[in-house]
């Protein structure tokens, strides 16, 4: 089938950032902050006990966070598709602003609530409609107890959009001038985006070709790196004031209450990481030989692995969305149908072009209870399992639809399992389709990008972010000492197997300068091995198990991520076994892949 690979904003508000209808909807959000500022004013629990005003508020909330979320998810899409439309920033501002007023009004509703009495709050927690979101509600309730005065909350609401936010899309902004120069054989000269030269670098079969680029690369994140520099230093120092401020004892705090989960399952997890590496490690160097180097470089870990005159697969768009749709059909009908709809009603924005940004992600329109899809397709069997990693997400929200706003909240962990485990499913369905061993050798090879991915580039991003939190608490931490930090961080979680490192990889790493999510890594990790024990599942009982999947996502906004383990899966989290379950069953694909090279090279 053919499918258009470009998304269709006009179906959101039509004509762009300059959109008329954007600008009224923005204009009605105003006028509906302004009776949310009147009903919380008016509402006083010590004179009037009934549930109706508290109801009546969240609803209020609820339609305002839908609006902005709805506008404020149009204009980033638009801004990573089209990074050439500086009026995308003023309406961002619009938006922001209008958030901040919200956010304001909403800290007094919060502390409204904190200042219920227990006994009166039980009371209200047994009316049916807050029964249903009673564990949200408690959660509000409790992370309010760490607020500060209503006008000191105030003034840190107001300076986030020129404090850490600014700061946030200051890098945004300096990424997208960024270009990377590369001449090929002929001696054409050409300039790369980023996000061009990125992918190019770490796909193309030359080495030579992505020698050049890393160099070309390395260069260019140190020449604006005391930019980042400073970015990076003030962006989390301004979150460790707030941190501070807000009675956090330490900077991992914040990032496990957002996670919903607890110090103690962060750690077995990464005690497992550690403890299994050596599989990994070996990988790493069949591939040098391979390759024939000693050891890998940076830029040669998600090299393509090719023998004689096979190449990896390549997919057209229209060829990667059949692929997608017939093999989540192996799992179950309602994933299948859902990705179909959501390709053939243009979701995605695939196009490989200049001017957008790199990356993918999946957005969400609150109002119109869809999802969009942000990505670039290159052809490659790594792009195809982006794709359905990214509406691996949106199927997470769709089948959370129906379900009360405050219960589809869910957190970047258990939303990064949803992705995982949709595109386990279509990296194992290209393995399974592979015609010959060598074919079967480069998919394995891609397969475990992701492995490696996991357990130590982004064991290296928490390593290096850990390292980083404990100087700055201490002063700024200068370029060069962030350079050190990541060189040390990249070495011990690759068990110092490279060839070379990405020193500035601090610089060229987006999660680092994000402002409203801390430490905006483990969560990979513990969605990559909590989805594989989920699928571990799967293979021992196919039938049927859709609906049980179903359930688990639907539960993911409204229970701590060791409650919902052990209620859907009977498992403990704080425990090593379940993790080094998943691990093992990525180490059989190392074995694989090591017993396929090594009877082709014979």
């Amino acid at each position: 089938m053919k499918y258009i690979d470009t998304w269709d904003l006009d179906t959101i508000f039509p004509g762009g950032t300059k959109s008329p209808e954007l600008q009224k909807k923005l204009h009605t959000i105003k006028t509906e902050i302004q009776d949310y500022q009147k009903q919380i004013s008016e509402w006083n629990f010590a004179e009037n006990k009934s549930v109706q005003p508290l109801k009546t508020l969240l609803k209020t909330q609820e339609k305002i966070e839908k609006g902005l979320g709805q506008a404020g998810s149009f204009v980033h899409m638009w801004q990573d598709a089209y990074t050439d439309d500086e009026y995308a920033n003023v309406v961002m501002g619009q938006v922001m602003d209008l958030s901040s007023e919200v956010e304001n009004l909403s800290t007094v509703f919060t502390k409204k609530i904190v200042a219920i009495p227990d006994e009166d709050w039980q009371i209200l927690l047994k009316d049916s409609e807050l029964s249903e979101v009673s564990f949200a509600l408690n959660e509000i309730r409790d992370q309010g107890k760490r607020l500060l005065s209503e006008a000191e909350e105030k003034i840190i609401t107001d300076l986030n959009n020129d404090g850490i936010s600014g700061w946030s899309r200051l890098y945004d902004t300096a990424v997208s001038i960024m270009t990377i120069p590369f001449t090929d054989k002929e001696g054409n000269k050409k300039e790369y985006s980023v996000g061009q030269a990125m992918n190019r670098m770490y796909s193309d079969p030359d080495p030579e070709v992505r020698k050049q680029l890393f160099e070309n690369w390395e260069a260019a994140w140190t020449k604006y790196a005391p930019i980042f520099a400073d970015t990076i230093n003030h962006l989390d120092g301004y979150r460790i004031t707030l941190q501070k401020a807000h009675n956090r004892e330490n900077f991992l705090d914040e990032p496990l209450e957002y996670n919903r989960m607890s110090k103690e399952t962060l750690d077995a997890m990464w005690a497992a990481v550690s403890n299994h590496k050596q599989p990994f490690v070996d990988f790493l160097k069949q591939k040098a030989k391979i390759l024939g180097m000693e050891k890998l470089g940076w830029q040669d870990v998600d090299a393509p692995v090719g023998f004689g005159d096979v190449e990896p697969p390549r997919f057209t768009y229209d060829d990667a969305c059949d692929f997608v749709i017939e093999h989540f059909a192996s799992f179950g009908p309602q994933l299948s149908s859902f990705a179909k709809h959501a390709l053939e009603n243009r979701w995605v924005e695939a196009e490989d072009r200049p001017k957008k940004r790199p990356g993918g992600y999946c957005e969400e329109l609150p109002e119109f209870k869809e999802s969009r899809i942000f990505m670039t397709f290159t052809g490659s069997p790594s792009d195809t399992s982006t794709l359905a990693h990214e509406l691996g997400h949106a199927f997470h929200s769709y089948v959370m639809r129906d379900l009360p706003e405050l219960n589809r909240n869910y957190a970047m962990n258990v939303a990064e399992t949803a992705s995982t485990f949709a595109e386990t499913i279509i990296s194992n369905a290209t393995v399974a389709n592979a015609k010959t061993k060598e074919e079967k050798i480069t998919l394995l090879n891609t397969k475990m990008e992701n492995a490696i991915a996991m357990f130590l580039n982004i064991h290296a991003r928490f390593l290096f972010e850990k390292s980083f939190y404990e100087e700055r608490t201490e002063g700024i931490v200068s370029e060069q000492r962030l350079n050190e930090l990541m060189i040390n961080a990249q070495k011990e979680a690759y068990c110092d197997s490279l060839a070379s490192y990405h020193p500035h990889f601090w610089c060229s790493k987006l999660h680092f300068f994000i402002d409203d999510i801390p430490f905006y890594n483990f969560p990979y990790t513990f969605g990559f091995l909590f989805s594989l024990g989920i699928y571990a599942e799967f293979l021992k009982e196919p039938n049927g198990f859709e609906e049980k999947y179903i359930r688990l996502l639907r539960d993911t906004g409204s229970m701590k991520v060791e409650e919902l383990a052990m209620k859907h899966l009977g498992v403990d989290l704080t425990k090593k076994d379940f993790w080094e379950e998943g691990i093992q069953l990525m180490q059989k694909d190392v074995e694989e892949f090591i017993q396929l090279t090594n009877e082709v090279k014979k």
